[in-house]
C-alpha cells in the first residue's frame, strides 16, 4: 500500500454536503484504505470570482491502485457527484485532485504529481499540513516550511456547527 494524498473541493450544490459524502466515499474505494480526512476549510475561488466560494479538504489515503487507476476512481467518483467542465477554474460540485502519491514524481499527460500548484494554495497547504505537518513534498521541499511562507488569511476553517449551518 502506497501512501497518497487527495484535495477535495466543491462550491455547488451544498459544499459541505458535496465533501464529507465524498470523503465516505473514498473511504470505500476498492484497494484503498482512508487513514485520516483534515477539517474542512473555506477559500475564495481561484480564478473567475463571480461564483461561491469553495470549501476544501484533503484527505489520506493508502492504496495499492496505480496512480493511473487511483485518477480514474476519482474522475469517476466526480462525475457521480454531476461534475461538469465549463470553464477552466469554474464552479464545480466536486474536484478531487491527487496532491501526492507517495514520493512519486509523475509528469504525463493524464496526470501530475506532485500538484503542480499545490504549494501556492492555502486551502491546499493548510490542510494537508493539519493531517501531515512532516511531509516532504518532492521537489518542492518540506511542508511546514511551505505552509509557514503562504499566507492563510484567506482561509477559513470550519467548526462543527458551520458544519452543521452550511448543511441547512
Amino acid at each position: 500500500m502506497l501512501e497518497s494524498y487527495i484535495g477535495l473541493g466543491s462550491n455547488l450544490a451544498q459544499p459541505v454536503e458535496q465533501i464529507n459524502q465524498a470523503i465516505n466515499e473514498l473511504a470505500g474505494l476498492s484497494h484503498c484504505r482512508l487513514q485520516v480526512a483534515s477539517s474542512l476549510y473555506v477559500s475564495r475561488p481561484m480564478g473567475p470570482q463571480d461564483q461561491d466560494d469553495f470549501v476544501n479538504a484533503v484527505v489520506q489515503l493508502s492504496t495499492a491502485l496505480s496512480a493511473h487507476d487511483l485518477l480514474d476512481q476519482l474522475q469517476n467518483l466526480e462525475k457521480r457527484h454531476h461534475r461538469v467542465r465549463e470553464r477552466h477554474w469554474g464552479p464545480r460540485t466536486l474536484d478531487l485532485d491527487i496532491l501526492l502519491y507517495g514520493d512519486q514524481i509523475i509528469q504525463d499527460e493524464r496526470l501530475c504529481v506532485p500538484h503542480t500548484e499545490m504549494a501556492k494554495r492555502s486551502f491546499v497547504l493548510y490542510p494537508l499540513y493539519e493531517i501531515a505537518p512532516e511531509l516532504t513534498i518532492p521537489g518542492m521541499g518540506k511542508l511546514k516550511e511551505l505552509k509557514e511562507n503562504m499566507d492563510g488569511g484567506d482561509l477559513k476553517k470550519l467548526d462543527s456547527n458551520e458544519y452543521r449551518a452550511q448543511q441547512s
